[in-house]
């Protein structure tokens, strides 16, 4: 079973594949999948989640047969939904998990494409739960449980320093000459879906205020964990209509 994150032409009418797992990565060649009379055409189309039968040839994966599971039409009838799923695509490639965490990131994506094509979420708030949830999994996770110098949990509102993946209350914060960038809903939003379930993970409403909140601090850690540009993020952020303002640190600018 494998999800398309990546299908390049390649030839007259080949295509090179990057398939998610659920044990990791897979790379792939699909002979002739480009041709519409081929058996091979819809289910190794970008976002599809088949069941592949790969054999291997001259230390090459190549696709043998693929059933589709499911298609994601959703995603087609939408360019803020493919923009935010190529973003979602790009960043699962760069993250490469192995093992169980792949599974887990496998079973995340599957979700959220699921909520995106059938606009059953928020797109931005979708963003956020990808982002973070992805992240953590990877071993990228924010301290989140209280103020690292207090340890006050809640009440008004707080500070993620982003170099350094720790939270402030807002004295605490103001002692260190650091700007509060959470509500109180945004700080909950953050914590549940980092510490949630699986099966509860899209079970939470926000205002547009905290999601506006939320969506630039999860976009802020996700380049800085991941310390490089990402060129969907950029395509994303014009079909929004957003302009680029996040950084990423080189590594000897990064505390």
């Amino acid at each position: 079973m494998g999800l398309v994150l990546r299908a390049t032409k390649t030839g007259e009418a080949d295509r090179v594949l990057l398939l998610l797992t659920p044990t990791g990565l897979v790379s792939a060649i699909a002979k002739g999948a480009l041709r519409l009379r081929s058996k091979l055409f819809s289910g190794t189309a970008l976002f599809c989640y088949s069941e592949f039968t790969l054999f291997e040839r001259k230390n090459l994966q190549v696709v043998d047969e693929v059933t589709e599971q499911e298609v994601f039409w959703g995603l087609r009838e939408d360019v803020d939904a493919m923009a935010l799923a190529m973003y979602f695509a790009e960043l699962a490639a760069l993250l490469s998990p192995a093992g169980t965490e792949a599974d887990a990131q496998l079973r995340l994506l599957l979700n959220c494409l699921y909520f995106l094509s059938t606009h059953k979420q928020p797109p931005r708030r979708l963003k956020a739960i990808y982002e973070l949830r992805a992240l953590s999994l990877a071993g990228f996770m924010p301290d989140l449980v209280a103020c690292a110098d207090c340890v006050r949990y809640e009440g008004g509102d707080f500070c993620l320093d982003v170099p350094h993946g720790r939270l402030y209350c807002a004295a605490c914060a103001q002692k260190r000459g650091l700007d509060c960038n959470l509500d109180a809903s945004a700080l909950a939003a953050m914590r549940y879906i980092v510490f949630s379930e699986d099966a509860k993970l899209f079970s939470f409403s926000l205002s547009e205020g905290s999601t506006e909140r939320l969506g630039a601090l999860a976009e802020q850690w996700t380049l800085y964990s991941i310390n490089r540009p990402l060129r969907s993020l950029d395509f994303l952020h014009s079909v929004w209509g957003i302009e680029n303002t996040g950084t990423v640190l080189l590594p000897e600018e990064r505390p």
